[in-house]
């Protein structure tokens, strides 16, 4: 199993950042069961204010492959291009075998 770990900062200017990261959170979510190989999506957005981030995801992949192949799936890169990306100004990730 793969764990694929990523903690966003929302940019400053965004107005509802609340709502930004709901709409981020239901779309990432719901791609369990819609990409072979995912199989677990948790997106944490409640977190308290000694946080330097906005929001975490924390999935799990059945192997390297599926995390590869995650990527560049269609259902993937349409949330990555059309919600997360334009919403957020840093990105940091960290991948690792279980």
């Amino acid at each position: 199993m793969v764990k694929h770990m990523i903690v966003w900062k929302l940019k400053d200017d965004i107005e509802n950042k609340e709502a930004t990261a709901l709409n981020i959170k239901s779309a990432l979510e719901g791609l369990v069961g819609k990409i072979d190989g995912l199989t677990k999506m948790e997106i944490i957005i409640d977190k308290l204010p000694s946080s330097s981030g906005d929001i975490m995801m924390d999935s799990e992949f059945e192997s390297n492959d599926a995390l590869m192949a995650y990527q560049q799936h269609p259902l993937h890169v349409e949330i990555a291009n059309g919600i997360v990306r334009p919403s957020v100004s840093a990105r940091l990730s960290l991948d690792y075998e279980v």
